[in-house]
């Protein structure tokens, strides 16, 4: 059910980015939703070669994205939260040489997930990697 996304996977893709945002980033504003949705969208429809998708049914429900040893983002569709979708593609990252990732600070339940996977805390970031007010704790498989 893990394939690589593919540009034609973007607007379904930017859709479950969305719903899991609007589900779990309750510290963003719906204004700040929509500028980060614009970059979010652009990279989904990049050809990126380590972005990864997780199909249901046909349709993609879930994706990951590789920047090296680093995790760079993982959604999946809220209506599809602990179904194991996450695990099993974070399973696929490690299997890849993912060991690193950052996390909203304010996504309690993000940084629980990742703990539970035995990623722990090493560090803190003003700001995201765009340079936006928001906080990331950075985390390394421990």
């Amino acid at each position: 059910m893990i394939r690589p996304a593919t540009p034609a996977d973007a607007p379904a893709l930017t859709r479950v980015w969305r719903r899991a945002v609007e589900a779990t980033h309750h510290f963003l504003t719906p204004a700040a939703v929509d500028a980060i949705e614009v970059d979010v969208a652009a990279w989904l429809n990049s050809g990126d070669p380590d972005l990864w998708a997780w199909d249901q049914d046909g349709t993609p429900v879930a994706f990951l994205g590789l920047s090296g040893d680093e995790m760079a983002a993982l959604s999946v569709d809220p209506r599809l939260h602990r179904s194991g979708i996450g695990r099993r593609l974070v399973d696929h990252a490690l299997s890849l040489g993912a060991r690193r990732l950052s996390v909203n600070e304010d996504n309690p339940g993000a940084r629980a997930f990742y703990e539970r996977l035995g990623f722990q805390a090493v560090g803190r970031a003003e700001t995201d990697d765009a340079g936006r007010p928001y906080p990331l704790i950075l985390m390394a498989l421990g």
